[in-house]
This record gives structure tokens, C-alpha cells and sequence, in this order.
């Protein structure tokens, strides 16, 4: 049974929902970014904006991290709302429970920038990281939502281009299916109290309208892509998001491809779970299963 405060998350984005502004953007984002109020603010940690490799970021810096390990943090929003601020709070809880800094980015949006344009854009900041000095078997590409998939889609990116990939993968509430089209999508529709298929469909026309890529494409849409040469992947989602047979298929064509992967899932957890950091108790306890299976895959002890 949920507690209390994950049902009043529910709540939190059921309200949210209704104010959603259909067709305007701009307001669209502005109501998004009201989802940074369901994180606490965790202490002990510093921020600071910088340029990475052209790309806005912020970094999160928790007291005695690991200055040689590194979360690089795709945000949410369907490649068109939401920011690397809205984040900032949740990815910080997350990394003071790794022991490691956190770069969370803010990627281009569309649909003023098109795909590939957000993934190039992650692109760019893994490789200021190694220009940084960071080691790539050192850093865990991590990400919710759509930054679920492009944490994923990172590495199979970088495996392509036969260039070195990320220590392990971190994909939380991914959206991997641009078509939308999983049975869970009806089966969970009266769940979810934030997407909804028309939502999701919207964002990827504002994404891939005018582009040549399509909604099946294997470089956006993970449902077609191949799993295999991925470095250790955890999935981990909300059992009651629509998106819930995105992060179950995925898992289980890894596995099938021979990848190390590990899928969790939170019991009443909404999409996005990680943004009631600090705040809902089921949550904190799956950032500290996440944080130790990061620790593990990158060979850190255990945080006591």
C-alpha cells in the first residue's frame, strides 16, 4: 500500500494536470517547472553553473563525493518542456547517495531545435567530462523520462561511433517507444496522473516534425533498437506510468542481448518518482538501492 506522501505526489500531478495548457508552449513549460517543488532541497551540497562544452549545466557537488566519479543527468520533458533547474534538487539527492558529483545538463528543446539535437547535446557534455580528466568507465549516464532514453541512448550512441562508453547506464521512467504504443499505455491510463498518449505524441511531432526521422526510427525510438554492447543498465520505473512496458520490453531484450541488466520498480511510484526526492520515504529507499548499484558497477564500496 502507498504511503501517504507518494499518493499526495499523485495528487501533486493530478492538479498539475489540469492546469496543463493545451497547445501553448510556453506555458507548458512554465507549469513543468513546478515539479521542482516535490524534492526537499538535500544538505550538504554545492552548485555551480558552468559551460559544458558548450552545452548549460549545473553541478552538483555533495560534501566528500568521489571527485573521480560522475553522474551525467538528462533531463525530463518530452524534449520539449522542463530544465536542468526542475531537476536540480532530485539529481542532488541522488548523488549524495552515490558519493559522486552530478552533472545535470540542459539540452536544446524543440521544437525551435529538432532531434538530434538534444542527444548531440549530451553527447557534447560526455566528452568535455573526458576533456575534464574524468575516465569514461568512471561516469554513469543517467537520466528520466526522455533523459531516460537518451542515458541510454548515450551509450549506444558512443558504441556505434566504436568511441568509449560510459561506465554503466542509469534510465529511470523511460520513455523509449515514440509511437506510444504498449499495452500498458490503456492498461495504466487511469493510473498515470501525469502523461497520457496524446501528451506523449504531441512531444514527438514537436520533436521530429520536418526532420526525416520518424517515430519508429531505432536512434530516438529504443523499442527498435538493438541492446546489445550496453555497459551494466539499471531501468528502474513507477508501476503505475503508462510507460511501464517501455521499461519492462527494453529490460528484457537487454538481457536477452547479454547486457547486465537490472530492473526495479517502484510500488505506486508515479512517472518521474525521482522528483519526490527527499520527501516521500519509498522513494529516498529506491535512490539508496540505485545509489548502491551505481557504487557496485563502478567497483566503490559500499556507503555505511
Amino acid at each position: 500500500m502507498p504511503g501517504a506522501e507518494l499518493l499526495q505526489m499523485a495528487d501533486f500531478y493530478a492538479d498539475l494536470a489540469d492546469r496543463w495548457p493545451a497547445g501553448d508552449i510556453r506555458m507548458q513549460r512554465d507549469v513543468a517547472e513546478r515539479l521542482h517543488m516535490l524534492a526537499t532541497e538535500p544538505e550538504g551540497v554545492t552548485y555551480a553553473e558552468v559551460d559544458a562544452g558548450g552545452v548549460p549545466a549545473i553541478w552538483a557537488i555533495p560534501v566528500d563525493s568521489s571527485p573521480d566519479h560522475v553522474l551525467l543527468h538528462s533531463h525530463s520533458g518530452g524534449s520539449v518542456v522542463s530544465s536542468m533547474y526542475m531537476d536540480r534538487k532530485a539529481v542532488a539527492h541522488l548523488a549524495k547517495a552515490a558519493g559522486m558529483r552530478a552533472l545535470i545538463i540542459n539540452f536544446r528543446l524543440a521544437p525551435e531545435n529538432k532531434f538530434p539535437a538534444q542527444l548531440d547535446d549530451v553527447e557534447a557534455a560526455f566528452n568535455w567530462l573526458l576533456s575534464q580528466g574524468f575516465d569514461a568507465s568512471r561516469i554513469v549516464s543517467i537520466g528520466h523520462s526522455i533523459g531516460g532514453n537518451y542515458a541510454v541512448n548515450l551509450a549506444l550512441t558512443l558504441a556505434r561511433k566504436g568511441m568509449a562508453t560510459p561506465g554503466a547506464v542509469l534510465s529511470m521512467s523511460p520513455w523509449f517507444d515514440m509511437e506510444v504504443k504498449h499495452k500498458t499505455v490503456q492498461t495504466h491510463a487511469h493510473l498515470d496522473k501525469q502523461l497520457t498518449r496524446e501528451m506523449l505524441l504531441g512531444f514527438s511531432d514537436l520533436m521530429l516534425d520536418g526532420t526525416g526521422v520518424s517515430r519508429s526510427d531505432p536512434r530516438i525510438n529504443l523499442a527498435h533498437a538493438d541492446p546489445a554492447g550496453l555497459p551494466p543498465t539499471m531501468i528502474y520505473y513507477g508501476d503505475q506510468e503508462i510507460l511501464a512496458g517501455d521499461a519492462i520490453d527494453f529490460a528484457e531484450r537487454a538481457q536477452k542481448a547479454g547486457v547486465d541488466v537490472t530492473l526495479r520498480a517502484l510500488a505506486g511510484g508515479q512517472h518521474n518518482f525521482i522528483l519526490g526526492a527527499g520527501r516521500v520515504p519509498e522513494i529516498d529507499a529506491s535512490i539508496v538501492e540505485m545509489a548502491g548499484w551505481m557504487r557496485a558497477r563502478l567497483g566503490l564500496p559500499a556507503v555505511a
